[in-house]
């Protein structure tokens, strides 16, 4: 599995320019941000690989992870910024009034709750990839 992770890596450094150092677009890390790399003397990055790992499978998935609570998160704030529009735009109709600013409360919630399993998968992430 390690191979084939590494296999991928080779195929998409050109493409994507990888580089040991993490680049994110738009505040997405890439998927290979967990596994352990390191220059390969020529400008490029390499997997530092001993074989296949059950702790290669998890850094991606991690990775894979992180990059879905940050969709989860963007998806939150634009839910808060919907609800504040139907809540201005409600022209005194308690229900809808009511309905808005139940939907601004939740999604404030959903986003405390992602920006805690964020934390903790960056923390679980960073500390796997760190042995």
């Amino acid at each position: 599995m390690t191979a084939l992770v590494f296999a991928f890596a080779k195929l998409v450094s050109p493409v994507l320019a990888v580089s040991c150092e993490a680049k994110k677009f738009f505040f997405f890390p890439p998927w290979w941000e967990y596994l352990q790399t390191g220059d390969d003397g020529v400008g490029g990055c390499r997997l530092i690989t001993n074989g296949f790992q059950f702790g290669d499978v998890l850094a991606v998935g991690l990775a894979v992870l992180d990059i879905l609570l940050r969709i989860a998160g963007f998806v939150a704030v634009i839910s808060i910024i919907w609800a504040g529009v139907n809540y201005i735009t409600t022209m005194g109709n308690p229900e809808k009034a009511a309905a808005a600013r139940k939907r601004i409360y939740n999604s404030l919630i959903g986003l405390a709750i992602v920006f805690v399993a964020t934390a903790l998968v960056t923390f679980l992430g960073n500390s796997l990839a760190s042995k």
